[in-house]
């Protein structure tokens, strides 16, 4: 991956307007993935879905233009969850998925991803022969080869019954208040209705996207208004999606934020109780140990991935495993889809409390979370920390005085230009003061 030119752990990200996030780079792109996938000897058709960015319009129609240059046929899905554009690429039999997003990003981001024709995300193989391609000129294809475009209008109800149909016929919601915030970003239009058919009382916030507002101050990274929604409504609990809705966390009738730790917990436990969990659970480097200990209680095995949903896929694949995820809110449920997605996960932690006949706070107890200091250091440029001897000598330090009450993590972010230094164990204070003791060594190290 760090031999990539445009491609990070989530595909390819920036800013509107600076290369690569640019027309220019999306006609040459969709050009390039339309030769790798043909080359790969894959169908002849490509699906483009995206969220509610004002910059989305712009890159879909360069692609287009770039597919259609290489005699691949397009078929758009507006805007979608990037789960639903998962779903749909398999179901619609497609070469390969094209989702414009950048996630829990502002606006001003934007964002390419690639799903496969199985609906999973593209191997690293194929990702570096679609950047090989993009190293060539285009070259147009005879004009009577050239790609067809058509619409997908009735995309957004078939995501919908598809959600629905991951929960037993005889799953209803029905007595249940939730608050539901959209981010005003791809689930605006559709999480709504699959939450109201299966009988919820709804409040919805975030719902109302202008092109513009996407994740701001409300989704999965910014809970206060799902919070002191849920307490004034006296709702039994909450949910948020971030802007392309693959995440979700969740807020307990009291306000208290359940995060994708906790829900992988509350996930993992209540199957082993229904003897639905086969296996064990994958988490990532980030998961808080609390996680891993719980797990441990229960018997249940637990392994750590890379950071990054694709990453804890490959090992829930390579163990044959059902269940894992991130803190962030990137749940993998295997049994119901083959990516994160953040309704269908809400609908199976919804699932757990109506068969376990608890509320949402009482089934995380079982669970104690380690105080976790996390700070990202903005960087000109990413870079490996483990590869600067201050940095490793300054992180081994840290590791001695921890002992083995802690741990300590340094990456770099696959999608930002940040560095994250990453602290937990028993102490808080110790914690804390150990992790902005590093970021500063990181912070000076910085090229």
């Amino acid at each position: 991956m760090s031999q990539r030119k445009y491609f990070g752990t989530d595909g390819i990200r920036g800013r509107v307007g600076e290369r690569p996030i640019t027309p220019e780079f999306m006609l040459h792109l969709g050009w390039a993935a339309g030769q790798a996938f043909k080359k790969a000897g894959q169908r002849n058709s490509v699906l483009i879905g995206k969220d509610t960015r004002l910059s989305g319009y712009m890159f879909e129609s360069a692609l287009e233009a770039g597919l259609s240059a290489a005699g691949v046929d397009v078929k758009l899905l507006g805007p979608m969850p990037t789960p639903a554009i998962a779903y749909l690429t398999r179901t619609f039999r497609a070469s390969a998925g094209i989702v414009i997003s950048a996630s829990h990003n502002p606006h001003h981001d934007n964002g390419i991803k690639f799903f496969s024709a199985a609906g999973t995300k593209l191997d690293d193989a194929l990702e570096s022969e679609i950047e090989r391609w993009l190293d060539k000129p285009i070259e147009v294809c005879e004009p009577k080869e050239l790609g067809k475009v058509s619409r997908i209008d009735d995309a957004p109800g078939r995501y919908v019954e598809f959600c629905k149909s991951t929960v037993p016929n005889e799953f209803t919601l029905e007595g249940l208040h939730v608050v539901l915030d959209c981010a005003h970003g791809a689930t605006y239009h559709v999480a709504p209705k699959v939450f109201r058919e299966l009988g919820a009382k709804l409040t919805v916030i975030g719902a109302e996207p202008d092109g513009l507002n996407i994740n701001l101050n409300v989704g999965s990274t910014h809970l206060e208004s799902l919070k002191q929604t849920v307490i004034d409504k006296g709702a039994d609990l909450g949910i948020a999606f971030d802007g392309d809705g693959d995440r979700v966390l969740m807020v307990d009738r009291d306000g208290s934020e359940v995060d994708g730790d906790e829900l992988l917990y509350i996930l993992a436990s209540q199957r082993r109780a229904e003897g639905r969990l086969e296996g064990g659970v994958v988490g990532t480097l980030m998961t808080n140990l609390g996680v891993e200990l719980a797990l441990n209680e229960l018997d249940i095995p637990f392994e750590r991935a890379k950071v990054g949903d694709r990453y804890v896929m490959e090992r829930l694949l390579a163990n044959d495993w059902l269940v894992g995820g991130e803190g962030s809110g990137h749940m993998v449920i295997r049994d119901c889809i083959g990516t994160g997605d953040g309704v269908i996960s809400a609908l199976q932690v919804l699932l757990a409390i109506g068969n376990s006949g608890k509320t949402l706070s009482e089934l995380r107890s079982g669970m104690n979370k380690l105080p976790q200091t996390m700070i990202n250091v903005k960087v000109a440029q990413r870079f490996d920390p483990l590869s600067r001897d201050d940095i490793v000598s300054a992180m081994r330090e840290a590791e001695e005085s921890l002992g083995d009450s802690g741990r300590i993590l340094l990456r770099a972010s696959g999608t930002e230009p940040l560095i994250r230094v990453m602290a937990e164990g028993k102490d808080a204070a110790e914690i804390a003061r150990v992790a902005e003791s590093l970021a500063e060594v990181v912070e000076q190290s910085t090229p």
